[in-house]
């Protein structure tokens, strides 16, 4: 039986009699990709009739013209398409590289891998799609003869609703794109608009010690150990000047922001120096001064530790027989001292002119509070041996004074504040009576009257404590 031969295309032959021709399917690939990238490409392009018999045809006609321009249309937005694609996944990869530079937070790793993993895909899908189907044939060209469509069969289709997806923006709706990094690449963007501020910060601060440090040479002061400081920035100045490309951005800033730290203070220490040094030689002469002040006044204890033991017991002045070696003593100390200190001045160690003077200065109040405990001690004596009166009356209007306060307000007084200043009282009066006698002990009457003093004060601040906290 022989085959009944295609029949060409003819208005005359009825539409039910026509051969009906498959549309070819879309590339696999190239469906993945724009499904990869949210853009729902799913077809070729569409071609204006079919062939008969391994014939050809031309390009013109009315619905022909119609279909062709159908056909370019798709294929510049499907052109759109890759380009928009392309460009979608370089600004993705430009935003990759912004975050790793700066963050290595497992968030910022699993977003390298995740654009790895989408860059493997689209190489792998890519390749097939270009050139689009109908790349070989010239849809401009007219006349005929014509390349034909490959195995002779007829041109794909695009149907009409499967190529108004196409266009500016849709790679937007990627779940991989930059929107989608928001606050990995902010952190990022943040950190590198930090960068090179910080960087010449670090330079700045690093050129003021050094000017500051000329300064305070030029004054004559060597500055040695700021000078050593310095000098141990110089490497990590280096790691700044060579970037951040290679020492990392994290890393880079934290450099920046302690080498800046220590500049400042390099420099504060730099300006200050000729000052330090002039605080320096006035400790110096003043604590000299006064180490010969306290010489001479310590030569003069000998004379009122022999009237104190001439009028009073010895309780009244035993505690005071050492205070004439303890001052030489101590004079003699800090007067070795100072001159440790004048010669690490003159070496400009400041540090170690500084603790030798607190030190000089230590020793010299000890021996002052020394020296003028055995005067205080016999003007003391003196007031109390002529009108010991004044000591008691002072006393009892303290206790008084405590009584009416731990009364105010109450029937009978707390025993919390009675019981103490009932036994103070008492012991007032066996103070009065310990000054009757040939020899009395005025400074036990002395310190014992002042201790009674200091209960009453005690009772005082309890009641005053508790009454406040009650309101």
């Amino acid at each position: 039986m022989t085959a009944t031969p295609a029949q060409p295309y003819s208005p005359s032959v009825p539409r039910a009699h026509r051969p009906r021709r498959r549309l070819p399917r879309t590339p696999g690939p190239l469906r993945d990709t724009l499904t990869l990238m949210g853009l729902p490409l799913m077809a070729a392009l569409a071609l204006s009739a079919a062939f008969a018999g391994g014939g050809t045809r031309r390009w013109f006609g009315g619905r022909a013209e119609s279909q062709r321009a159908e056909a370019q249309a798709a294929k510049d937005a499907a052109a759109a398409a890759f380009y928009e694609l392309d460009t979608a996944q370089r600004d993705l990869r430009i935003s990759i590289e912004t975050i790793t530079a700066v963050d290595d937070s497992p968030a910022a790793r699993r977003a390298v891998a995740d654009f790895d993993a989408l860059g493997r895909r689209i190489d792998e899908v890519s390749p097939p799609v270009h050139p689009t189907p109908v790349d070989p044939y010239d849809l401009n060209r007219d006349e005929p003869g014509g390349p034909r469509w490959p195995s002779g069969g007829p041109p794909p289709r695009l149907t009409p609703r499967q190529g108004g997806k196409l266009g500016p923006g849709s790679s937007r709706t990627w779940p991989g794109s930059p929107d989608g990094l928001g606050p990995l690449l902010g952190k990022a963007e943040t950190q590198l608009a930090r960068l090179a501020p910080a960087v010449e910060r670090a330079r700045q601060a690093l050129l003021a010690a050094s000017n500051a440090l000329d300064t305070s040479r030029s004054s004559g002061l060597t500055a040695h150990d700021l000078a050593a400081r310095l000098a141990a920035l110089s490497p990590e100045l280096t790691k700044l000047n060579q970037g951040a490309g290679r020492h990392g951005v994290p890393e880079t800033l934290e450099r920046a922001e302690r080498v800046t730290r220590e500049a400042e203070a390099i420099r504060v220490e730099a300006e200050r120096l000729p000052e330090r040094a002039a605080e320096i030689d006035h400790r110096l002469v003043s604590l000299r001064t006064r180490a010969q002040a306290l010489t001479t006044r310590s030569e003069q204890v000998e004379p009122l530790l022999s009237e104190l033991r001439r009028r009073f017991t010895a309780a009244c002045w035993q505690d005071l027989q050492h205070v004439p070696d303890i001052a030489a003593e101590n004079v003699r100390q800090a007067e070795t001292k100072l001159a440790e200190a004048r010669t690490a001045r003159d070496e400009q160690r400041w540090p170690d002119a500084t603790s030798l003077l607190s030190t000089v200065r230590a020793l010299l109040n000890s021996t002052d509070e020394a020296v003028s405990a055995a005067g205080d001690r016999l003007h003391r004596l003196n007031a109390v041996q002529k009108d010991p009166h004044q000591e008691i009356e002072r006393t009892r209007f303290a206790l008084r004074d405590a009584q009416r306060l731990a009364m105010s307000g109450r029937n009978t007084p707390d025993p919390r504040h009675a019981r103490p200043l009932d036994e103070a009282v008492s012991r007032l009066d066996r103070a009065i009576a310990g000054l009757e006698g040939r020899h009395p002990d005025y400074w036990h009457f002395l310190t014992e009257t002042e201790a009674i003093r200091q209960t009453a004060a005690g009772v005082v601040g309890r009641i005053r404590e508790e009454r406040g906290a009650g309101h």
